[in-house]
């Protein structure tokens, strides 16, 4: 089994401690990338980098925020290995299970009372005049002005169809997965797991009739940029890739690249949305 933590949280390193004593205790061996055991300050089995980790494990415990966990699936390197991400932030969809129920959290890994579900990547293929680029994202390629706060136009088109042109601070387009993060953030929608669909949310549009589009996974995304004489960044989970310009095009796709989550027994993801922001429904 392999950890990865944000060695940087205090919680984080108590957490990966605490998970190294469980996993003892049971018998089992726990493995860190190298640099990660050095900051947590624990001694175990110890891999170069994540992704020779990955390999060489039957599965990742990632203790942090969706930010850890977006960082180790990155990292691993299109590994296989099924990933548990354990809360030790503060919102955190992608790692579902508090820290406070590690204990039974394992227990529930070593019952096999758990499903593994692949999730799909996100590709976007930057057409740029310098050259172009593929980069990959789990939740979503945001397109957006860089260091000058000034409206870009972005034009978009959904399988070969145009859309409409789009003005504002910019665009974002996520999976199923993603519709928590940025895209939630931005007004889009909530998407369910299974839903085989993109949400195409615009960044504090211009035009207030402007609102999120559900388009069909199966089709692409081909965004063109408009805005002239600036510069206009393309991110892939919250990480910046590209800088384009005029005339510039990024095509987003879902690629058959997968990363594997894990959910334990009885994990639900409406009743995470309900937890974790808070609705407590009405009486009638």
């Amino acid at each position: 089994m392999g950890l990865v933590a944000n060695g940087a949280k205090l919680d984080s390193r108590a957490a990966i401690k605490r998970a190294l004593a469980l996993i003892a205790r049971d018998g089992r061996t726990a493995a860190m990338q190298a640099e990660n055991a050095r900051q947590v300050g624990v001694k175990c089995p110890v891999f170069p980098t994540a992704a020779a980790l990955a390999q060489h494990c039957d599965l990742l415990l990632v203790f942090g925020g969706d930010g850890t966990m977006l960082r180790a699936v990155r990292e691993s390197n299109g590994a296989q290995t099924p990933i548990l991400g354990i809360n030790v932030g503060r919102l955190g969809f992608l790692t579902a299970v508090s820290s406070n129920d590690l204990a039974a959290a394992l227990q529930k890994i070593w019952d096999n009372d758990f499903t593994v579900e692949p999730v799909f990547l996100l590709e976007a293929a930057v057409a740029t005049r310098d050259k172009p680029l593929k980069v990959w994202a789990l939740n979503d390629i945001a397109i957006s002005h860089g260091a000058v706060s000034r409206i870009i136009e972005l034009e978009v088109s959904v399988g070969g169809e145009s859309l409409t042109r789009y003005r504002g601070d910019g665009l974002i387009v996520s999976s199923p997965a993603g519709s928590t993060a940025y895209s939630l953030s931005a007004g889009g929608p909530i998407v369910s797991p299974g839903a085989d669909v993109f949400a195409i949310t615009p960044i504090c549009p211009h035009t207030l009739s402007n609102r999120s589009v559900i388009v069909s996974m199966k089709a692409t995304v081909d965004v063109k940029v408009l805005s002239r004489g600036m510069e206009i960044i393309v991110a892939a989970d919250g990480q910046v890739e590209a800088t384009v310009g005029a005339g510039d095009a990024i095509t987003i796709r879902r690629t058959r690249r997968a990363v594997n989550l894990l959910h334990l027994g009885g994990w639900s993801f409406f009743d995470t949305v309900r937890r974790k922001l808070h609705w407590s429904g009405s009486a009638v």
